[in-house]
């Protein structure tokens, strides 16, 4: 064969390999009339496990991206999925800023359509995105209605405002709705409810407000309390029965403070399936959510009355939000900023995570008490005492607290009543060697609580941390976290032979303490995290917003973890849940009127 025929069948041999693609088995190549089209699957480590997506390039550019496997929370992954897909496809790079408020969600999206784009043995040349527009959002907007923050509060508040035939719209600076009320547990504590019926636990109105009182040191106030205590069981089932939340019918949580177990559970466990629910009724009502826009100045007329908000758009630009009838804050406390808690309260600082949403930055109490809006007992900052320490996050797992796990030191000893006040418990942890304590728990008390079945990413993670691990010996648990053994069969013993007997002698568990002599263990090792932020806005009954008079300033009202007169020094746990949907559907009533 002559040369140049044999350079032309190499040639043709190469042509005919580049049209079989890259040959990698996770990416598929095709041609359609000329254009050179690859498919290609990555994955990533997002929050509560691997996400994995197919990336479509055609000419080597990122055509679609579809997410084939998550299990991350859905309210905080819609943005994510909808948004980074958006940019990416825009500027043809996987490489993008991480969403507020979903940076591990973000990161693990990222991550995986990398991956994809990699196993495609692509290289991707940038593209400069368009320019958002700001045409898109009118600069002056009115409604009746104008309500700040899109968590369990304001979401509440909108419905019932839309219910009362309110125009309503809804501002949340984040990328996605839910705030705390959406990472929380979700419990929710009422009285006489249809749960305890079933259950056959006696509660009472009185019981509920005489808790709640003495578990804030008696510092709240106390009509504002019976007002949460004796609606509370109404809007918890406004929740079941209007807004469709399912809550566990059999199961209810007793956490630290309370006489009885009276914590409503949602299904899941956690706040979910109450955030899920409240948007599918917003967008069933047609009320208008709008994210990404932060509401950054109330306005006022001549008379100081509120009638409207200033905000920035999610384009950058200036919206005016005129209020025909008032004005809602439901912005949430201000856990996630470092420098408002060393304002108020130095012991505070950043030597603390925190279990809360990113946004909780107290921009609601900023811009009331621009107005003139009084302020009360912000000093008042609670830690939860059980969260992760590598992250500050709450432990859910660790829910197996309320139904009998004991909290021991690195001696192996008890320390504290395991359903104490978070305070207590937050201060009895931070006393400790170290400044952590583990929480200890047997199978059987672990098929009372469910925890490690509901919360089973959160539990594969600590196990993959290294911070929870199950034993099938109590000397194998306290071997993995460097205990004594004997110290802590001592201490099993004397919880043991407490449990026996009814009485808990050394702390008096309110409970009762729970068997442990059987095996397998799971044992975890947790910190206090700031949680909450009890002070706030001063409001009423009416969930007017006071000034430093004591006078209702007018078109002015707020609910949830802004205000500051509910919980005192210290907040029971699911009583924010209470406060937010109770408080947030009488402002959404009051604020039509």
């Amino acid at each position: 064969m002559k040369k140049a025929g044999l350079m032309m069948l190499v040639l043709c041999m190469v042509a005919m390999l580049a049209a079989c693609g890259s040959g990698n088995k996770d990416g598929k190549e095709a041609n359609n009339g000329g254009d050179r089209i690859v498919t290609s699957i990555g994955e990533g480590d997002g929050k509560h496990g691997t996400i994995k997506v197919e990336v479509t390039f055609e000419n080597d550019e990122i055509k679609d991206i579809k997410v084939l496997e998550q299990k991350e929370n859905e309210v905080l992954a819609e943005p994510v999925y909808k948004e980074l897909k958006e940019i990416m496809i825009a500027s043809n790079s996987a490489e993008a800023d991480a969403i507020s408020g979903s940076t591990v969600t973000s990161q693990g999206y990222i991550d995986a359509v990398k991956d994809a784009v990699a196993k495609a043995g692509l290289t991707l040349v940038a593209k400069q995105a368009a320019g958002k527009t700001q045409t898109d959002e009118p600069a002056e907007q009115t409604y009746d209605v104008v309500i700040i923050g899109a968590g369990g509060a304001g979401f509440s508040a909108a419905l019932e405002a839309k219910q009362a035939g309110a125009s309503v719209v809804l501002l949340e600076k984040m990328p996605s709705v839910g705030g705390n009320t959406l990472i929380s547990g979700g419990e929710m504590n009422a009285a006489n409810t249809w749960v305890q019926k079933n259950l056959g636990i006696e509660d009472s109105t009185d019981l509920f407000i005489e808790d709640t009182l003495k578990g804030g040191d008696n510092a709240g106030d106390p009509e504002m309390v019976r007002v949460l205590a004796e609606n509370a069981t109404a809007a918890a089932e406004w929740l079941k029965d209007a807004v469709k939340v399912n809550f566990l019918e059999d199961h209810l949580f007793q956490f630290g403070g309370h006489s009885v177990k009276r914590a409503l559970i949602p299904e899941g466990h956690t706040g979910a399936e109450l955030i899920t629910k409240l948007k599918k009724q917003l967008d069933e009502m047609g009320i208008d959510l709008k994210t990404n826009t932060k509401a950054e100045k109330l306005l006022t007329d001549e008379s100081g009355k509120v009638i409207g908000v200033e905000a920035a758009g999610a384009n950058g630009g200036t919206i005016t939000f005129h209020a025909n009838k008032g004005v809602i804050i439901a912005s949430g406390g201000f856990g996630s900023n470092v420098e408002m808690r060393k304002q108020y309260n130095p012991e505070y600082d950043e030597k603390y995570m925190t279990t809360d949403a990113p946004g909780t930055t107290g921009d609601g109490i900023v811009m009331a008490q621009a107005v003139g809006a009084a302020l009360t007992n912000m000093e008042s900052i609670q830690t939860y005492p059980v969260c992760n320490p590598k992250t500050g996050v709450i432990s859910l797992v660790a829910d197996s607290r309320f139904d009998g796990a004991i909290l021991v030191n690195q001696s192996g000893q008890r320390f504290v009543e395991e359903l104490e006040r978070r305070d207590v418990i937050s201060k009895a942890i931070l006393a400790q060697e170290g400044g952590y304590a583990y929480q200890l728990w047997n199978q059987e008390i672990g098929d009372i609580s469910k925890t490690v079945d509901t919360h089973k990413d959160e539990y594969e993670m600590l196990v993959k941390d290294g911070l929870l691990y199950k034993a099938d010996t109590l000397k194998e648990a306290a071997e993995f976290f460097k205990i004594d053994p004997e110290a802590l069969q001592a201490t099993i013993d004397r919880v043991n032979k407490f449990a026996k007997s009814g009485k808990d002698e050394d702390f008096n568990h309110r409970a009762g303490l729970k068997d442990m002599s059987k095996g397998p263990y799971y044992i975890q090792k947790a910190v206090p995290s700031v949680h909450h932020t009890m002070g706030g806005l001063v409001i009423n009954k009416t969930t007017q917003v006071l000034n430093e008079q004591g006078q209702p300033i007018a078109g002015l009202f707020a609910a949830g973890e802004v205000t500051g007169v509910i919980h005192g020094k210290n907040r029971l746990g699911g009583n924010a849940i209470a406060d937010a949907i109770t408080f947030g559907r009488i402002a959404g009533q009051q604020a039509v009127k």
